[in-house]
């Protein structure tokens, strides 16, 4: 029998629940990506059938993503780093040993800061992007999460396609 999901594991039980459920996603899209993305070839990860994005650009642009998120919901302004690394997620293929790595710390670092904010603060109103389009800090926090499981699935079925073409 299959180890339930991190959901279902009743683990992280220190933290509050909404925190809880965004860090089991992270824990998930992390399990998922052992499972089907990291087998992958360099030329498998950077593949892009039928012209969609590549198993490499998901994986990158949940990392960087997540970092972006986070920015907004510590009320800090990305910076030009975040800026370039933004425009150039489609168009950066990288060995696939470098992808996964940095997915891995991507996760590893957004686990960290999603475990910094306090509850009291999820109310706290946000802006995001150049238009500082308003939400919340809690509303970010569970954005990650959809966010990443969004990717994560785009991921897994782009390397169960690339797998499958001979």
């Amino acid at each position: 029998m299959a180890e339930p999901e991190p959901w279902l594991r009743g683990t992280l039980t220190e933290v509050d629940a909404v925190k809880r459920q965004i860090l089991h996603a992270l824990e998930l899209a992390l399990e998922d990506c052992d499972r089907w993305c990291a087998p992958l070839t360099t030329a498998q990860m950077n593949t892009r059938p039928a012209g969609i994005a590549s198993v490499g650009f998901h994986l990158r642009h949940i990392a960087r993503s997540l970092d972006r998120l986070l920015t907004y919901a510590e009320a800090r302004p990305l910076s030009p780093t975040q800026l370039e690394v933004f425009r150039s997620e489609l168009d950066s293929p990288q060995p696939a040993a470098a992808t996964l790595a940095e997915f891995r710390t991507g996760i590893a670092s957004a686990t960290e800061r999603i475990r910094a904010f306090a509850p009291n603060t999820y109310e706290d109103p946000r802006t995001v992007g150049r238009q500082h389009l308003p939400t919340t800090v809690g509303g970010l926090l569970v954005h990650c999460a959809e966010h990443t499981q969004r990717h994560i699935g785009q991921a897994v079925t782009t390397a169960q396609v690339v797998t499958r073409q001979p």
